[in-house]
């Protein structure tokens, strides 16, 4: 299996443990998340040490009325690293506004543009933002990931652009069957099943610290709400990811 988001650098364990942990449980990829540049050399750093682990590198929007918003270049330079797969996370979020809704479209379309420069594709945070979302993201033309999918709303306009969408612990909450419909009308080639580590834990091990084993209860719950063998879905995942960030 592979858990396609993860932020590594920000979990209280060493990587080095929750690696472990993960192969002993199925997961031998992990994708972990950059979101700042520290952040992003602390993820290269990790995917470095580890086999199996790769790495997103981005600003998300949160930072976006921040200095980190304008240190592109730097991240342009990692991206180099031949274990970046990817942009992001990037996005918008009307939930937590620590910047402005400009300050945040401005940072987003900068990292849309990196992208496209690059070649790469991009992982999409997005929080009722469904419409801003797809409007910025109209005139991408590459690969893109909506990460931790909450928006039921911007389901539509996902599988007509044929975007990947990633299904965190959130569609395994008692109170989140708009989720769990979403994620039976994706498609089995678009499906993708993260963490958001150390965020999120599934509702089985909910109460302790999310890492990327718990993936696992995750892609239970999604098996049965669609209706797919367990053992199906783990690999129709798993091959996805490697689709979706073209992994070797």
């Amino acid at each position: 299996m592979t858990d396609s988001h993860a932020h590594l650098d920000a979990c209280e364990e060493p990587a080095g443990a929750l690696v472990e942990r993960a192969r002993a449980a199925g997961v031998t990829r992990i994708v972990t998340i950059g979101t700042g540049i520290d952040s992003c050399q602390a993820a290269l750093a990790i995917a470095d040490e580890h086999e199996g682990v790769f790495a997103v590198l981005g600003v998300d929007p949160h930072q976006a009325a921040t200095p980190e918003a304008e240190r592109l270049d730097e991240l342009r330079e990692l991206l180099a690293h031949p274990k970046a797969v990817a942009v992001g996370e990037t996005g918008l979020d009307t939930v937590r506004r620590f910047a402005t809704p400009a300050e945040q479209r401005r940072l987003f379309d900068a990292q849309l543009e990196l992208a496209d420069e690059l070649s790469l594709p991009v992982v999409i945070h997005s929080r009722e933002a469904a419409d801003e979302t797809a409007e910025a993201l109209a005139p991408f033309g590459g690969t893109v990931i909506l990460h931790c999918f909450s928006s039921p709303a911007l389901l539509p306009v996902a599988l007509e652009r044929a975007y990947y969408v990633s299904f965190a612990g959130n569609v395994t909450y008692p109170k989140a069957p708009e989720l769990r419909a979403a994620a039976k009308a994706v498609p089995r080639d678009l499906i993708l099943v993260e963490t958001d580590s150390p965020y999120l834990t599934p509702q089985p091990v909910r109460g302790r610290s999310n890492e990327p084993a718990h993936v696992v209860h995750t892609v239970a719950v999604l098996a049965d709400v669609r209706g797919d063998a367990l053992d199906d879905l783990e690999t129709s995942t798993h091959a996805n990811a490697a689709a979706a960030f073209n992994l070797q």
